[in-house]
């Protein structure tokens, strides 16, 4: 069913002057936070199998990094790994962006419509902020390999158990706690603020990575505690989905993709000087005999 919002694309008129300076910013509640959560949830339900497609990345990787962990030798970043997520959780999404896009234009998407997102104009800013938050999780990830070298030296722990006795039982342990969720929430806070509704904004507006982050700071700036409580929000679902084994990301990742679409739909105000933009022609179907001709169409002849 189609949902009350028209489709925001680039607009083809002159801007005017309020435009000019950036789309309007609405105020949000929690009752907000709850309808983007309720919708991103019938999207799930409608278009189940791209959780297959999307996210079986996460559960795989988690099963790695348990596998690797009996090694000892990574046990104290399975922790940061994990929290990571968080970071690089909006960029993962964009395929879950274009379908709850498409079913709230009324059409019924299949998980291959994800791919679609790859067609996008505005997907080269879309992957150069992707970039910029892969970079900021791998300096996470280096952060947190300091911070526990500098509290435990280069000696790793000799078993599971041992690396928990240290964390939990002496005042290094706790240190270590303090310290590495007081950093790791800057990274996530500094993550949150350039990307909140940034993806959904570059997708459905073809917006530009720059305009978008600032767009993201200024929804933040507006509604900082109903920011911090989604924020809140996402991190609690995270460590829900992280058991077991990561698992549970399958599903909670697409439920907080398709959320975020819903959660910018109620912050940024409807462009009201947008005109659709033509809808990109299907995608050419040629049989598997041209293979790997068509891989080069440039040179194929009519």
């Amino acid at each position: 069913m189609a949902r009350p919002y028209q489709d925001n694309v680039a607009s083809q008129v002159p801007p005017s002057q309020d435009t000019a300076a950036g789309p309007i910013i609405r105020t949000i509640h929690l009752s907000d936070l709850h309808q983007a959560l309720r919708l991103g949830w019938e999207d799930f339900k409608s278009v189940p199998s791209h959780a297959i497609i999307l996210c079986v990345i996460y559960p795989l990787l988690g099963l790695v990094l348990a596998r690797t962990v009996f090694g000892y030798a990574v046990l104290p970043l399975l922790f940061p790994l994990a929290a990571g997520f968080a970071l690089l959780g909006p960029f993962a999404a964009l395929g879950l962006y274009e379908l709850s896009s498409r079913r709230e234009r009324g059409e019924e998407p299949s998980a291959w419509d994800a791919l679609e997102v790859l067609r996008s104009p505005s997907f080269g800013a879309m992957l150069g902020l992707g970039t910029l938050l892969l970079a900021l999780f791998v300096t996470w990830v280096a952060t947190a390999q300091a911070i526990y070298i500098t509290v435990f030296g280069y000696e790793g722990a000799s078993s599971a158990s041992d690396f928990v006795q240290r964390v939990l039982t002496t005042p290094q342990g706790w240190w270590l706690i303090i310290v590495g969720c007081g950093v790791g929430f800057l990274f996530a806070l500094l993550a949150l603020c350039i990307s909140v509704v940034s993806f959904p904004m570059m997708l459905d507006r073809h917006a530009s990575a720059g305009e978008a982050m600032v767009t993201s700071l200024r929804v933040v700036a507006k509604n900082p505690v109903m920011i911090a409580a989604w924020g809140l929000i996402v991190a609690a679902l995270l460590v829900v989905g992280s058991l077991p084994f990561f698992l549970g990301l399958a599903v909670v990742l697409p439920l907080l993709g398709h959320a975020t679409w819903h959660l910018y739909r109620a912050v940024v105000a409807v462009d009201p000087n947008a005109r659709p933009i033509p809808p990109r022609p299907p995608r050419e179907r040629r049989p598997a005999a041209d293979f790997p001709a068509n891989l080069f169409p440039w040179r194929r002849r009519d």
